[in-house]
């Protein structure tokens, strides 16, 4: 059976180097965990870090951080949808948002259920996501700094995530001069400007991140070390705080180049024939995972001399070559994994999930 490790140590690791670079900056940042999905045993090998901030995009995970630690203070980081407005307000202590008649909502339902909500604005800096037009900020601001049972904490962009558009020192001063601008007009106090994620650490670690931003929201940086400018490990960084593991199910020498009429497979694609490779044959080692738990794009073998051949919807087959290290069936084979491979195995109910 296929399954997940989640290692406890790297975790802490590369917990403990943000902590030190966000605290020598005179940062304050949340650890964003929706690759998680919600599930408790994980949630709460970070909760016992002492993180302030947890922060997910799914009202059903951050219930799931409150179950866990009902202090702990939860973010909701995409704009709200309407009928999931009570939940937030009860399991979400701030949200991002972007929509005025949302944000009204938010009010109504804090002023129901007699609490206090905080709100970050989310503006839009080039990557074409979520976030309001910067020439409607002041007078997007102006409607809504005084409805009762809400206070707007922050300001903040994504940048990345859709377009890839890369965070630079110019758009961050950019979005900390709008603080400035709403503090001046209004008299208002805005305390965090919340203006970095992962791909903003390289420029953190350069000394290019001006002052003005004070709030980072840390997902992928934390569980895999990675400097998004480069797809490279950060030095004094883990690489892998979670692997996947899985078995061989069949492993046989096998012609290279399949044999007979050729029509599309399953995803939709046809096999372009490599004519070299006639006659030649492989061991191959069919694994018990396939497209229903995972992209293969996401995987990235351990053993370098394995490479992988493509996956049917359940399972994964691989080229061992010769198998000159002697593979058999039920031997383990694991995979260092990138983010959009961890999210969807994750979120797999047939993927066993294990703390090493």
């Amino acid at each position: 059976m296929a399954y997940v490790k989640f290692y406890r140590d790297k975790l802490k690791h590369n917990y403990r180097f943000l902590d030190e670079l966000f605290k020598k900056n005179g940062i304050e940042w949340g650890v964003t965990t929706k690759l998680l999905c919600g599930y408790e045993e994980y949630l709460n090998e970070v909760i016992e870090l002492g993180p302030k901030e947890i922060l997910d995009s799914r009202v059903s995970n951050l219930k799931a951080v409150k179950k866990v630690n009902s202090d702990v203070r939860t973010g909701y980081i995409k704009p709200p949808p309407k009928e999931s407005i009570d939940e937030i307000i009860e399991f979400a202590d701030v949200s991002y948002n972007t929509e005025l008649s949302t944000i009204k909502m938010l009010s109504k339902e804090a002023v129901k259920q007699k609490k206090h909500h905080d709100i970050i604005i989310m503006i839009e800096m080039g990557d074409l996501r979520e976030g309001v037009m910067r020439e409607e900020l002041l007078h997007f601001y102006e409607q809504i700094f005084e409805l009762p049972n809400i206070s707007v904490v922050g300001l903040g962009t994504n940048l990345n995530c859709l377009h890839g558009v890369m965070p630079s020192k110019d758009k961050l001063i950019q979005l900390s001069l709008y603080k400035q601008l709403i503090e001046l007009k209004f008299k208002k106090d805005i305390p965090f400007v919340s203006g970095g994620t992962t791909v903003t650490i390289p420029l953190l670690l350069k000394g290019e991140v001006p002052r003005g931003i004070n709030h980072f929201r840390i997902g992928e940086g934390l569980f895999f070390g990675i400097d998004l400018f480069t797809n490279k490990t950060i030095e004094g960084m883990e690489s892998g705080v979670l692997e996947l593991y899985t078995q061989i199910i069949e492993l046989t020498e096998k012609p290279m180049v399949p044999s007979g009429e050729l029509g599309t497979n399953p995803q939709g694609e046809k096999s372009v024939l490599d004519e070299s490779l006639y006659g030649k044959t492989h061991y191959r080692a069919i694994i018990d995972i396939g497209y229903l738990d995972i992209n293969p794009e996401f995987l990235i073998p351990v053993n370098p001399e394995i490479k992988i051949v493509d996956a049917s919807s359940d399972m994964l087959v691989l080229d061992v070559g010769e198998n000159e290290l002697k593979y058999k069936v039920g031997d383990i084979i694991r995979f260092q994994l990138k983010y959009m491979g961890a999210l969807g195995l994750m979120n797999s109910n047939y993927i066993e999930k294990r703390v090493e």
